[in-house]
């Protein structure tokens, strides 16, 4: 386990959302799944699921304990795709299964929980030291759901 992980609580379906990211990364896997065996706040004992697992290496906890505070878009998990093929993987299967795209590469899953699904490129066009290529790049973007890197590429070629 990672020294700092991302702890999700969702109201329940924890070890079926983490199975559900599991099967979309590489490198991922749900390590375990342990019922609180001892009545709590959220429920009687066996009733809390406490989910350790790991989505491209990097370790995540989550908790099916009950209502709580809804997951909003404080918090949301980054992916960095390196083409558009990636991109549009990862877009499909986020939202299988009642997701819903949003705006600007952010969807949230059926889960609740909100993803920026955005191309490395986006990062390297948006720091352009040609502020208006960055400018042209920033106004394509913001007009995206989901990206589109060979628009955002026109985009910072400019007309």
């Amino acid at each position: 386990m990672s020294k700092i992980s991302p702890h999700l609580w969702y109201t329940d379906k924890a070890d079926e959302a983490a199975a559900f990211y599991a099967a979309i990364f590489p490198d991922s896997r749900v390590d375990s799944v342990t019922a609180i065996a001892a009545d709590n706040p959220s429920g009687a004992a066996g009733s809390v699921k406490v989910v350790e697992f790991t989505l491209c290496g990097q370790s995540f906890l989550a908790i099916g304990a009950g209502p709580h505070d809804p997951f909003n878009d404080a918090i949301s998990l980054h992916v960095t795709c390196e083409d558009q093929a990636e991109i549009d993987r990862y877009w499909q299967a986020l939202l299988a299964g009642g997701g819903k795209a949003v705006a600007c590469g952010w969807l949230t899953d059926r889960y609740g929980v909100r993803w920026q699904i955005s191309p490395r490129k986006l990062g390297e066009l948006m720091k352009n030291k040609d502020r208006a290529v960055a400018r042209r790049v920033a106004e394509a973007m913001l007009k995206m759901v989901k990206f589109d890197i060979a628009e955002l590429e026109r985009a910072a070629r400019g007309p």
